[in-house]
């Protein structure tokens, strides 16, 4: 199976910065992406952006490329989510996922981990 652990997230007040990690054991063959998505209590999935596993494609949500930035470091299996001018409507639980295709869609991805909170806060 494929461990993924999440890291970085916490408290920021509003227009600030915060970068999470997403660490993953091993990838296997059916590991073509990883994305990340985040979710606030009481709301569905959100997609937040993904990337092929070498980082040469990347997607994110139109509410937000113009803010965050997503890269990857392939030797060490890690993925980064750069988050600027955070907003208080950025708060949820972010969760990163690896999956078998380039899609915004929770049903494609097949491994997920535990999930970073992020808040953001005045």
């Amino acid at each position: 199976q494929v461990q993924l652990v999440e890291s970085g997230g916490g408290l920021v007040q509003p227009g600030g910065s915060l970068r999470l990690s997403c660490a993953a054991s091993r990838r296997t063959l059916r590991t073509v992406v990883m994305g990340w998505f985040r979710q606030a209590p009481g709301k569905e999935r959100e997609f937040v952006g993904c990337t092929t596993l070498s980082g040469g494609t990347v997607n994110y949500a139109d509410s937000l490329k113009d803010r965050f930035t997503i890269s990857v470091e392939t030797a060490k299996n890690t993925m980064y989510l750069q988050m600027n001018s955070l907003k208080p409507e950025d708060t949820a639980v972010y969760y990163c996922a690896t999956g078998p295709t380039f899609s915004r869609d929770p049903g494609s991805y097949n491994y997920w981990g535990q999930g970073t909170q992020v808040t953001v806060s005045s």
